[in-house]
């Protein structure tokens, strides 16, 4: 048998790594839900008219070596070099064994959110420590599980500080000494609720009366100071007060709690996270217990399983946004769930000593510093700092600058006469011997500096033993305890850090084990080699604001993703900042009133959104300021034309958008898209396409295809992102020509060309590319399919729906399909006739399925009383046929409580999950083997996975509402 060179060469053969069933298991699957093949059942299930004339014009797949050749020689273009900007970005070390286990250990990273709490137990204890930390170091009583950044932190704490405050002021006080791009995204945010915005410096405060007020501490110029006496102040006028601050710093100084604030916020990115080119990182979030209801992120909570054990859960999930609808605090869907995991585990790893060691040495090298400068003839702005300050260098600021870069150091220039500097976890005393020999150099050719020699290591000594203890205020430096919980004090050698990684770990159920179903969730593989160049220096030790010429490479690997999205989308224009899904509906409709503004059609201000949207577009609209009317939807699912005609003649004259998921959120393609984006536009409006179903399209069809303006594209979910366990997502969108100028700008890193149109307008994320250190596992996906790839997994993941669709539709009645009997990429399986019959929920089924070793499919979305399945295209056959199996054993185990077999009460589906206590137990009372409980099918003994704690009691845990780290021996129940 001979072979060409060509097939030799597997040039494509990523695709079948990707796509889970080979031809033959394709094959078959298009034969049982009766097509011919592929093509026909895509041709039955994918509207003609909108389907695409071409291929995608997208270069053909290469190897998963060749891409990562590519992009290694793309990252080494990037200049690293040791970072001192500071302003929220600081280089850290990651310990090792966190690197290893946590940041690249598919056990965490596949994860989902943890909504299904049984088969989370190890990420929810990971992330109530990062709650622990939280508090501990603000002083405050309650914080949440993370959210996206620290700049869109703030503008949650002033939307916040709107429904906490009694004053009835429309104006927010920001210290103009917050870092500029949180400015930047407060005044983005503060336009669309309507806010007077005042920036000014914090003494102003007194002369001001407002409903909120942020400030910063240490502040960007570095100063700490008390800030008590302001905060008392505004406070007294009804004012609720938000501090940014600083994890580390908080290590040393008085917790914004303690001075008074009602909430603190700020990034967790220096507890070993790296800097990324701005991300993802996890923003903090704490205030007290009284606001609970009104914190925007999700909140972990104790609780006790049915056998009274101690147990953890999301507490208050019905503050989640996408239930609130317009109504919600905020749009959030998603959190930076791993890498909050990562920070927390940092400060488990090293402790309060190791944690204090860390920060007094940065504090000690700062304050060396400052003191070689001053010797060196050179003057501070602040004598009271913790690792920053600015520093008066006049006419030499320029040549000490190129000086300093040319050593390999990049200071903040904060004017033509002052340069700043900021210390991290990574500075050594020979970084500051080397920057003190730059400042010094230039002070001897200005004439101001004492030395004329240059310093040495003798002088770091010297300087050490002659500056004070520390440059902190004595009214400042921290006297209460932290961290103080066993889980801070237990672990700081590696083995035991990695075995109780580990033992969290062995507690969730991940990607790494089964398959996770998830409607409009998208749980598909995140390839390893997808996954390797997240690490890789080049792009961890990046500064977002680091000079233009060191960043070539990202903006090339940037660039190059862009024109990827272009060509899927259809769109000219692509904006990477937004860093989640809900982040990017929030650019795209803001793009949208910023048109319409620019056209003198500011009054448009009505959201058109069908009934059966996800629920965090109507939460973005009142987010933008818009009106939101509800359309509704045939019994097929799809949008009622004759009510859409009928509200766009209602609010013709204020119509502002239509917000359209497609395929719509009940897994159908519907046939009057096009119909419906032209009514749409016909009456002035425009049409945001909710991206959170691409993955149905791609290849096939797309967003600028079917008629839309603007679409977001969660990254996270078509383009192979892993959730992380609730986070980090990117949320990028495309627009069409005339929406181009209103996408988001950024304030110290500009994003657009040279002479652009519309420049300077506000950012909705704290870094200018988002997440973008998580960007190459995209570009890494789509090379490596190339554009066929890329249609063949879009193909493979419409027939994987259907196979389930037809495989179980005797059991399980599908709610919406087609015109011809087909679904999208995803189906709704109607339990609620079951639920009448037996009493047996979607909540049951979900909690059965743990014990066949799946997590459950998305539940009552976007129908109470449905689960929705999405298998993607990553899953075999063998995988979907273990799934089928599963969930058709459970239909026989409720047709054995239909048949009178099993008690209403008393049945496997009630008392799921099982766990091993059950099994082990020396009493057994119920009318089922406990083979049949923990083994129902023979393929589960082979890969058994066993939740760690039985059904969890949501209701108890809410009325008796505990967020932090609970006393060890409460979990010996």
């Amino acid at each position: 048998m001979s072979s060409t060179l060509s097939s030799l060469e597997q040039r494509d053969d990523f695709i079948g790594r990707h796509i889970g069933s080979n031809d033959s298991e394709i094959a078959a699957m298009a034969a049982a839900c009766g097509a011919a093949d592929v093509d026909a059942l895509i041709a039955q299930t994918v509207p003609a008219a909108i389907r695409l004339a071409a291929p995608l014009p997208i270069a053909d797949a290469v190897p998963e070596h060749v891409a990562l050749g590519e992009l290694k020689a793309i990252a080494s273009k990037n200049i690293i070099k040791r970072s001192m900007i500071g302003m929220g970005y600081y280089d850290t070390l990651t310990p090792g064994v966190i690197l290893r286990n946590v940041m690249e250990n598919p056990g965490w990273y596949t994860a989902y959110t943890p909504y299904q709490a049984e088969i989370a137990q190890g990420r929810l204890e990971a992330l109530l420590n990062w709650q622990q930390m939280v508090i501990d170091l603000t002083g405050l009583e309650l914080a949440n599980a993370s959210l996206l950044d620290e700049a869109t932190a703030a503008a949650e704490a002033m939307t916040m500080a709107r429904r906490m405050s009694k004053s009835k002021s429309n104006k927010f006080f920001v210290d103009a000494a917050c870092f500029p791009q949180t400015i930047d995204v407060v005044k983005t945010r503060a336009e669309y609720f309507g806010y007077e915005l005042v920036v000014a410096e914090a003494a102003e405060l007194t002369n001001q009366d407002v409903f909120g007020v942020l400030l910063q501490y240490p502040n960007v110029r570095g100063e700490v100071s008390d800030l008590s006496s302001l905060i008392a102040g505004a406070k007294a006028k009804g004012a609720a007060v938000a501090v940014a601050t600083d994890l580390m710093a908080l290590v040393l100084l008085k917790s914004p709690g303690e001075m008074g604030a009602d909430i603190a916020f700020g990034s967790g990115q220096r507890f070993g996270v790296p800097m990324g080119f701005g991300g993802p990182h996890a923003a903090f979030f704490a205030t007290h217990e009284s606001n609970a209801r009104s914190m925007a992120g999700r909140i972990i909570g104790v609780s006790k399983d049915v056998r009274g054990k101690t147990t953890l859960r999301m507490a208050l999930q019905t503050r989640e946004q996408h239930i609130r609808r317009e109504k919600a605090n905020s749009n959030i869907c998603t959190s930076q769930v791993l890498l909050a995991n990562m920070a927390g585990m940092y400060a488990v790893y090293h402790g309060p000593s190791g944690l204090k060691a860390i920060a007094g040495r940065i504090n000690r090298l700062a304050a060396i510093f400052a003191a070689g400068l001053q010797k060196a003839g050179f003057k501070l702005a602040s004598g009271k700092f913790f690792d920053s300050f600015n520093i008066a260098t006049g006419a030499q600021t320029a040549s000490i600058n190129a000086a300093a870069v040319a050593a390999g150091y990049n200071l903040r220039q904060v004017s033509a006469s002052v340069l700043g500097v900021s210390f991290d976890e990574t500075t050594s005393r020979q970084d500051v011997l080397a920057l003190l020999n730059v400042f010094a150099d230039a002070g001897r050719l200005a004439n101001v500096c004492e030395l004329t020699r240059a310093f040495d290591d003798n002088d770091i000594d010297a300087l050490d033993a002659s500056v004070a203890a520390t440059s902190l205020p004595a009214e400042l430096v921290r006297s209460s305890t932290i961290l103080t919980h066993p889980v801070f004090n237990s672990h700081h050698t590696e083995h035991e850090m990695l075995r109780y990684l580990k033992k969290l770990q062995n507690k969730d159920l991940a990607l790494d084990h089964s398959m996770i179903s998830l409607g409009s969730c998208t749980m598909k593989l995140n390839a390893t080699s997808e996954m390797i160049p997240v690490t890789w220096p080049e792009f961890g030790r990046m500064h977002p604001f680091a000079p233009h010429d060191q960043t070539l490479g990202y903006l090339e690997m940037i660039a190059g993703l862009e024109e990827y999205l272009r060509a899927v989308t259809g769109f000219p224009a692509i904006c990477m900042q937004p860093n989640s899904g809900a982040q990017g509906e929030y650019a795209g409709l803001v793009a949208i009133r910023r048109y319409h503004a620019s056209r003198g059609q500011s009054h448009r201000d009505v959201c058109l959104i069908p009934k059966s949207a996800h629920g965090t577009n109507p939460a973005t609209a009142q987010m933008c300021g818009l009106e939101v009317v509800v359309v509704a939807c045939d019994d097929n699912g799809n949008v009622e034309v004759s009510d859409l005609k009928a509200r766009i003649e209602q609010y013709k004259d204020r119509l502002a958008a239509l917000m359209i998921t497609y395929p719509s959120t009940h897994g159908v393609f519907e046939e009057a898209v096009k119909e419906i984006c032209a009514l749409v536009h016909a009456a002035g409006g425009q049409v945001y396409m909710d991206g959170a179903n691409l993955n149905a399209q791609v290849g096939l069809t797309s967003p600028a295809t079917i008629g839309a303006d603007v679409s977001h594209m969660n990254l996270h979910k078509t383009f192979c992102i892993p959730h992380g366990g609730g986070g980090p997502g990117m949320g990028p969108i495309g627009l069409a020509a005339h929406l181009e100028p209103f996408m988001a700008d950024h304030v110290v890193t500009p994003t657009g060309a040279e002479g652009r149109a519309q420049a300077g307008q506000g950012a909705v994320s704290a870094a200018p590319f988002g997440s973008a250190s998580i960007l190459p596992i995209s570009w890494m996906y789509i090379r490596m399919m190339g554009g066929a790839g890329l249609k063949r997994a879009t193909e493979v993941a419409i027939l994987n729906a259907n196979y389930i669709a037809t495989q179980l539709k005797d059991h399980y009645p599908v709610l919406y399909t087609g015109s011809q009997g087909r679904v999208a990429h995803e189906c709704i399986l109607d339990i609620r006739p079951i639920k009448a019959a037996t009493g047996v929920s979607e909540v049951d089924i979900a909690k059965r399925l743990m014990d066949y070793g799946f997590h459950a499919p998305t539940m009552s979305f976007p129908v109470p009383g449905t689960i929705m399945v999405e298998p993607t295209e990553s899953e075999s056959k063998a995988e979907l046929d273990r799934f089928i199996a599963a969930m058709t054993s459970i239909r026989e185990e409720i047709r054995r409580i239909e048949r009178g077999e099993l008690t209403a009460e008393n049945n496997p589906l009630k008392n799921a999950p099982h766990t091993q206590s059950d099994v082990i137990s020396n009493e057994w009372d119920r009318p089922y083997s406990r083979d049949e409980a923990v083994f129902p099918l023979s393929y589960v003994a082979e890969n058994k996975f066993w939740p760690s704690v039985n059904r969890i009691d949501d209701v108890y845990g809410d009325r008796n509402l505990f967020c932090a780290c609970v006393p060890m021996d409460a979990y010996e129940v």
